[in-house]
């Protein structure tokens, strides 16, 4: 977990750029930047953990979760692939333990399907290792207490045939297979209305939609206002196509803006020390053909492990299911250019939509991608044909690196030196962020945020 004091480092988007500084007009408790699955968590979090502090949370577009959080694949994820200790794995084990919960008491729709992580001979290994690793697992924080007897993730090393007898179109060629059956599918737009309700309804929370965040600087509080004794983080904002915005003091500000994420930072920091983020395109197609007509399971291969090896960058192409058993495949990675990596000057890490919404233009699935799936999918169920295959939907994956692991990041800025005026940025958000939401809301607020909140009072 990173941490800074940007007092006196606002970068030349913040002395220069169109949007000049403004006093603000009113404070807010917490203010959420980022209406995707993890910043209605965090707002949900707050309001329920702080019900007499007033949450807002902004989203720039008319409704929540219109980025990463509707394009992805809907798994809930049992946490097989990364290190013990990161944070992608002990949130994903916590996270999935709130997903199913939450789905069970809300009425959620979602299924245990299972998933089998296929491996011909040469893959052998790394099921192996999967297996060993999820067999070592410790409870992570906050879960209630278990019996000696009960696992943190369930998981049987199988043979391929065994593989076969519950996925019978699985090539002949899988000799080993890892079954997770924990491993499951929800329905993230019901589970996000979920969250939107709670906040709504809850005494301090607030949603506001279609408003961007133009300009973000720490308050200086010794300027003459009626807040002048409050610590945090000016942010501004303009709803819709509004020739003037608002100004609101933050006092502690949650950055959960995906995609956008390192874009306040950024604005902030001086050249040297900015965030640099990578997009990785995804493409989704739906099937319908023979070869698998017995499926009832997600079906994973081993990620590339070899000399182009991306296993930390994608799990490969895989099966997965919808709650309405239509199969489809993917995603693929494919990187795509961001402005940012071509600024030559500060002006380039704008909030301005241009720079936000550049990768909207990636969104429009082809064709071009379908022969090499096919490929890649023929490897474990040689019985598909390319024929069935057709381009279904995009999702853009936000990456801080290009090659090997990277964990989630949450840091911490603050607007003084004295650790007064958090701003929490959320960066690197990508797989497994759908089924660690719940666990990455319970983290900041009662990890982060309260801890903080304890500090300043002592």
């Amino acid at each position: 977990m990173a941490a800074t004091n940007v007092r006196g480092l606002v970068a030349a988007l913040n002395a220069t750029g169109c949007f000049k500084y403004k006093s603000p007009d009113a404070a807010v408790d917490f203010l959420v930047v980022g209406g995707g699955v993890v910043g209605l968590a965090v707002a949900q979090r707050l309001s329920e953990r702080f019900p007499t502090k007033s949450t807002y949370l902004v989203e720039r577009h008319s409704h929540a979760g219109e980025e990463t959080s509707s394009r992805n694949s809907e798994v809930v994820h049992a946490g097989l692939y990364y290190p013990p200790q990161s944070l992608k794995t002990q949130l994903c084990l916590r996270g999935r333990h709130l997903m199913y919960e939450r789905c069970d008491k809300y009425n959620i729709p979602y299924r245990k399907t299972g998933k089998l992580v296929v491996a011909h001979e040469h893959q052998r290994a790394y099921v192996e290792n999967l297996f060993a690793k999820a067999r070592q697992l410790s409870w992570p924080k906050h879960s209630p207490p278990r019996g000696a007897e009960d696992q943190v993730l369930p998981v049987s090393l199988i043979s391929g045939a065994q593989a076969r007898e519950l996925e019978p179109d699985l090539s002949s060629d899988i000799t080993a297979a890892l079954w997770s059956p924990e491993t499951g599918i929800v329905d993230s737009h019901s589970f996000m209305e979920s969250l939107e309700k709670d906040i709504s309804e809850s005494e301090g929370g607030e949603l506001v939609f279609s408003t961007r965040v133009v300009r973000v600087d720490p308050y200086k509080s010794k300027e003459t206002s009626r807040l002048s004794s409050e610590e945090g983080w000016v942010v501004q904002t303009v709803t819709e196509n509004a020739e003037q915005g608002d100004s609101l003091l933050a006092r502690t500000l949650i950055n959960a803006s995906g995609l956008s994420a390192n874009l306040i930072p950024n604005s902030l920091l001086p050249e040297a020390s900015r965030i640099p983020m990578f997009f990785g395109r995804g493409s989704y197609a739906a099937y319908s053909g023979p070869g698998i007509s017995q499926v009832s399971r997600l079906i994973y291969p081993c990620p590339e492990t070899g000399p182009n090896k991306h296993a930390f960058q994608s799990l490969g192409t895989h099966l997965t299911l919808d709650l309405q058993g239509k199969v489809r495949f993917g995603p693929d990675l494919e990187w795509i250019p961001s402005p940012s990596q071509a600024a030559a000057d500060a002006s380039e890490y704008d909030f301005n939509e241009d720079n936000a919404d550049f990768w909207r233009k990636h969104l429009t699935p082809s064709d071009s991608r379908l022969e090499e799936m096919h490929r890649a999918v023929t490897e474990y169920l040689p019985g598909v044909s390319f024929e069935g295959f057709r381009p279904d939907y995009v999702g853009i994956r936000p990456k801080l690196v290009l090659s090997g692991f990277q964990d989630f990041t949450i840091r911490k800025d603050y607007a003084d030196g004295s650790r007064r005026g958090l701003m929490v940025s959320l960066m690197g958000i990508e797989s497994p962020g759908l089924t660690s939401s719940l666990a990455i809301a319970e983290h900041v607020v009662d990890d982060v945020i309260e801890l903080e909140h304890i500090h300043i009072s002592q």
